[in-house]
């Protein structure tokens, strides 16, 4: 996106020329005859760069003491100065006091637009480290992987959503990857080199979250602090479980959604920024209305475009894609060589329904690395499963046997068959080809089998073969 950049000069010319330059060069300037002036712009939006005089006349502040002014509310904002009357000890005190760089008058336009290229490049930088250390830690996986029919319908979603700003709503249970899909959309979107911002409303303090949000200035002390909205501006602000803020913070933030302007707690000035707003629950949307505990104002704010993640047990075919994909990403986070995953553990982990979905099968493939035994050349075997997916597998498998030993051996091997595609079935989400392909058999001989088994075929949808 273009970068907004903030001039501020006591001289016209100087302003105009500095101006021009950067307009030429694509971008788009904001001028200020004073510190005063200065402030009211810095507050209402933050630049993404700022140059500031030293020296100014007519001013309630000079370049160094709105420099420090500027730091202590945006620490990251990079800040070039200029003087004509500069000396080394000014550049100094400068530098040491948060400027990127100091150029003197008169200065070539050559070189300014390379400070200016510079300085923002060295921000962008910074900021792209700090928020790929948060991806790291935080991620359960950088895309979203699956290729069952319902992931495949969410990643076209998601290429459509992207390129639009409309706001999104992203349901599904709780560790299904709903900030995974917002942090997709964001990569994919015009605003993907600016940040993506996490506002986790469950921890969100309640008698702070509207400074955490809003941000808060006191006059007495000069000092503001700037809160997520600003933090997102031309990015995207994530509402993590939307239901759990309070319901006099939702209607404040119809407002800030709405019009893209707000004030901060104990401010006057009203700052406007622009942020694509994506918000997500686990809950029952309609429930929380109907208990009062979500407005609708809000709902309809951020509901414009709505995304459902399914949960794990709905796409079982895409288990074993995640468990390599986890097998592999853990191992090289943990400095452990990955294992080999036999169709036997597979399978287990395919018949397992998966209550935490994603998230927790993340982390039972992370406690199974840690766990194994370090000769990785064979597979590993069921008892490393944890206790609750491996009791799954056993108590089915003895039923199992327990009722077949109660037949005759036709019976019995009728019984085991069915049994058996049943479990097939289940497992490849009923696709016939897959599960075919599978067993090793035609799918036209599966389908005469399924039949004379009489095993229905309502999830058998040959539309949905490969």
């Amino acid at each position: 996106m273009t970068a907004d950049i903030l001039v501020v000069d006591d001289e016209r010319d100087i302003r105009s020329l500095i101006s021009m330059t950067l307009t030429d060069e694509g971008y788009v300037t904001k001028q200020a005859a004073g510190a005063a002036e200065a402030r009211n712009l810095l507050l209402s939006q933050p630049p993404k760069l700022a140059i500031l005089d030293i020296w100014m006349r007519d001013s309630d502040m000079d370049g160094l003491e709105l420099l420090e002014w500027s730091k202590s509310i945006y620490p990251d904002l990079p800040i070039l100065m200029i003087s004509g009357h500069g000396t080394i000890e000014t550049a100094v005190q400068a530098i040491r006091n948060g400027a990127y760089d100091f150029i003197e008058k008169p200065f070539k336009e050559e070189r300014l637009l390379m400070m200016v290229e510079r300085a923002i490049s060295s921000a962008k930088l910074s900021q792209e480290n700090s928020e790929l250390k948060s991806m790291v830690a935080d991620a359960v996986a950088p895309e979203l992987i699956g290729n069952s029919a319902v992931m495949r319908g969410i990643r076209q979603s998601i290429e459509k959503i992207a390129l639009t700003s409309s706001r999104v709503l992203v349901s599904g249970p709780s560790g299904s990857g709903k900030e995974l899909a917002a942090r997709c959309i964001h990569s994919k979107s015009t605003r993907k080199d600016e940040r993506f911002v996490v506002a986790n409303c469950a921890r969100l303090a309640s008698e702070r979250v509207d400074a955490e949000l809003f941000g808060s200035e006191s006059l007495q002390s000069h000092r503001r602090v700037v809160g997520l909205f600003e933090q997102a501006h031309q990015g995207t602000l994530y509402f993590d479980e939307i239901c759990d803020l309070p319901v006099d913070t939702q209607g404040k933030i119809v407002r800030a959604v709405n019009e893209q302007r707000f004030r901060r707690v104990g401010g006057s000035t009203e700052v406007v920024v622009d942020v694509r707003v994506i918000s997500a629950s686990s809950r029952d949307l309609a429930a929380e209305m109907s208990a009062g505990r979500l407005r609708e104002d809000l709902y309809y704010r951020l509901g414009v475009v709505p995304l459902t993640m399914p949960p794990l047990v709905q796409r079982r075919e895409d288990i074993p894609l995640l468990a390599k994909h986890f097998t592999a990403v853990v191992a090289k986070r943990l400095g452990v060589l990955p294992f080999k995953l036999g169709d036997e553990v597979l399978a287990a982990l395919q018949g397992y329904d998966w209550p935490g979905n994603v998230r927790q099968m993340h982390n039972v493939i992370e406690t199974m690395l840690i766990l194994a035994p370090n000769d990785r050349n064979e597979p590993v075997d069921l008892n490393l499963l944890p206790a609750e997916i491996h009791q799954v597998v056993r108590s089915s498998n003895d039923s199992e046997m327990d009722t077949l030993m109660g037949l005759p051996l036709r019976g019995a091997r009728e019984e085991f068959e069915r049994a058996y595609l049943v479990t097939q079935l289940h497992r490849f989400d009923g696709n016939i080809s897959r599960a075919a392909s599978f067993i090793g058999m035609e799918r036209s001989a599966l389908h005469r089998k399924l039949k004379a088994l009489d095993i229905a075929s309502d999830n058998q949808d040959g539309g949905r073969s490969e």
